[in-house]
């Protein structure tokens, strides 16, 4: 396959959403990858400081051609992390493998802010209006924090996110450990799939 057929295929059932903000699973890009070039490869290259932030790098080599995606890690909001640990790295290095593929055509028009690829019917989401806030349970839970105690929150967020996925007695304790306050801040930042997850665990354990 070329880049021009590549870049038609529709990822919209593979992109998950995080607070608002779309990313296509690499795991799943990674399987697409090689099937459709079972040589391709990729590697990472060494992370640059800026200032206390950090940005990763990953380079794909595909269907006859080397592509490089950069990425800084981030926290929730898209907000460079300071100095971030092992695991924010890491769901960075994950993300940025997923972008570099997307260099090579899949799933390229999520980046460019449309939901569909060419051939469907495209809307960008800047002719779309935005949808009113719905006001939930959650809103305003984090108001009584201060910027760090967010930042904190957001880290924690990720963390567990991502440990609901491996080890989801270890995204519970996690968040057990917290106080009432923090335990209300935290899920409101966690998107619906974890909460789920981590209500039906819960349940396993009263069981």
């Amino acid at each position: 396959m070329n880049y021009a057929e590549i870049r038609k295929v529709n990822v919209n059932d593979h992109i998950e959403t995080k607070n608002g903000l779309k990313y296509l699973s690499w795991s799943w890009a990674v399987d697409q990858l090689l099937q459709l070039d079972s040589e391709a490869t990729w590697s990472y290259g060494e992370p640059v400081r800026f200032g206390e932030t950090l940005m990763v790098f990953c380079t794909v080599n595909a269907f006859g051609k080397s592509r490089t995606a950069q990425l800084p890690v981030m926290d929730f909001r898209n907000k460079a992390i300071i100095n971030p640990d092992a695991m924010s790295v890491n769901t960075a290095m994950q993300r940025c493998l997923a972008k570099a593929i997307a260099l090579h055509g899949l799933g390229l028009y999520i980046y460019s802010g449309e939901d569909l690829p060419e051939g469907e019917d495209v809307v960008k989401k800047s002719e779309v209006e935005a949808p009113k806030q719905s006001i939930t349970p959650n809103a305003g839970a984090l108001d009584k924090f201060t910027a760090d105690e967010k930042d904190s929150l957001a880290l924690i967020a990720e963390k567990v996110a991502e440990w609901v996925k491996t080890d989801i007695a270890k995204a519970h304790a996690e968040c057990e450990s917290l106080d009432n306050d923090a335990k209300v801040g935290l899920w409101a930042l966690l998107d619906s799939s974890t909460r789920s997850a981590l209500k039906k665990y819960k349940l396993t354990l009263g069981a």
